[in-house]
């Protein structure tokens, strides 16, 4: 099993629960608004008067064999949209309860 963490912008955050739904992807917990900035480049999410946006972020555990299928899928979305900004990390998941 795998840990992905997802940070997005939040205009995303529709199209992302879609691909979940996609590849079957049922399990998520997603953490409202939140702030920051890439590192490479884009604009800041700081929900202010100078930087408006705000990103989103979301946790979602999968089983092995829908990792890559998943990443393939929010890349294009990313791809799609690269002004937006959006990132996925992958965590390998030991033991769950």
């Amino acid at each position: 099993m795998q840990a992905i963490f997802i940070s997005y912008d939040q205009a995303h955050h529709q199209a992302i629960i879609d691909i979940l739904d996609r590849c079957s992807c049922r399990g998520f917990t997603a953490f409202g608004n939140v702030q920051g900035r890439g590192s490479y480049k884009g604009e800041p999410h700081y929900g202010s008067h100078a930087w408006p946006s705000l990103a989103q972020a979301m946790l979602t555990f999968v089983e092995d064999d829908k990792v890559e299928n998943l990443l393939a899928r929010l890349k294009a979305l990313d791809l799609e949209k690269p002004r937006l900004g959006l990132r996925a990390f992958v965590w390998t998941i030991n033991q769950t309860i």
